[in-house]
């Protein structure tokens, strides 16, 4: 039997000048108040494992211990602080996409241990392997935040204000359905005497609310016209507003890690999955593998291009040849403007040109002679 090697915590070492020949390969699972680390030497050959505390010191003893060695951690939470931190103390980190290393969530015996051993040896056979992710710089990462919490604001609204109208709807009392803006304003006058008190503590703070809204805004677009000039060029688009401009420039980060415009379709989550094997080749449902944020706000700019306000341009003439007279194939037609939309964003933005809505040109009759 294999005698095992006993592991001490990462959070008491002490530096060492013992170097083996060759760089270090670490695999870090993240977690909350404590990660676990797995070390290989250049052999492949597990030389330290075990638990370490979520703090920055003990980041730092690790990478003293181990210097300019290459480490591997999944994507969440912490990782976007910890990888930046890393990456200062000299070290090659790899951000693995979770979605793609189904050796590791679909473990019949998952473990922390078993986790930081298998991105230590992914990481050092091929980093193709972890689908790795890039993270944005901490103040794209901040700006970001912005956009997060005024659309969690905005669902938190939704949702008092379908309690109210169901609440009201039940006790026999219909509510319009005006805009979201001036709801508990224009109740005040619909809600019965006798109902008013009841729901007045929920109107005050959809009015709190709605304000807290309004001045995320005008927050996010004077900080998009000051940080990112170039959401301006891709708001020349109709339908897309400094919002959408925002979360795409930010959740990008650089127009030229994509090869091809193209790209960045799947890239978002925007592109049907594929299940092909032998003669079968299924066509699945779009993958919804990016930012689900800036995914809905595509959608939401693609409904507004197919919609009766929207101008006539190339890409509104591509969806309305594919709406169809059911609602699935509506909704791959928006779905498919969405896509089209984020090549021509993210086309504009690497190419630093204006846009020029393309309209296409009416078919012409041709009167045949009977």
């Amino acid at each position: 039997m294999k005698k095992q090697t006993k592991t001490t915590p990462v959070a008491v070492l002490t530096p060492t000048a013992a170097v083996h020949a060759g760089g270090f390969t670490l695999g870090l699972d993240l977690g909350d108040r404590s990660h676990y680390v797995c070390v290989l030497d250049a052999q492949g050959q597990i030389i330290h494992e075990g638990p370490m505390l979520n703090e920055r010191v003990a980041l730092a003893l690790l990478l003293t211990r181990y210097p300019a060695a290459t480490v591997a951690l999944e994507a969440g939470t912490h990782s976007p602080w910890i990888s930046r931190y890393l990456t200062s103390l000299g070290a090659a980190v790899i951000v693995a996409n979770p979605r793609k290393l189904h050796a590791i969530t679909r473990h019949e015996r998952k473990c922390d241990r078993r986790d930081a051993v298998m991105l230590a040896r992914l990481a050092r056979a091929d980093v193709a392997l972890l689908h790795p992710l890039q993270h944005g710089s901490a103040q794209a990462q901040l700006d970001l935040l912005g956009l997060k919490l005024r659309d969690s604001l905005v669902r938190t609204r939704v949702n008092l204000i379908n309690t109210v109208r169901f609440t009201l709807k039940s006790l026999g009392h219909a509510v319009a359905n005006p805009s979201s803006e001036a709801f508990h304003k224009s109740i005040l006058t619909a809600v019965p005497a006798e109902c008013l008190p009841v729901v007045q503590p929920v109107l005050a703070v959809l009015a709190l609310i709605t304000n807290q809204i309004k001045t995320l805004e005008r927050d996010l677009v004077a900080r998009s016209k000051r940080d990112y000039p170039v959401t301006q060029r891709l708001q020349q688009i109709a339908g897309v507003g400094p919002l959408t401009a925002l979360c795409f420039v930010l959740k990008i980060g650089e127009p030229t890690r994509f090869g091809r415009s193209r790209d960045v379709g799947p890239y978002l989550g925007l592109c049907p999955g594929r299940d092909q094997s032998g003669g079968t080749d299924k066509q699945l449902r779009i993958s919804k593998c990016g930012d689900g944020l800036l995914r809905r706000l595509l959608v939401s700019a693609a409904h507004y291009i197919l919609g009766p306000f929207g101008p006539a341009c190339a890409l509104r003439a591509y969806g309305q040849h594919l709406v169809g007279t059911s609602v699935r194939e509506k909704k791959r037609a928006v779905v498919a403007v969405a896509r089209k939309l984020a090549v021509l964003l993210l086309s504009l933005w690497k190419h630093g040109t204006d846009y020029e809505p393309r309209v296409p040109a009416a078919p012409t009759l041709v009167l045949v002679a009977a």
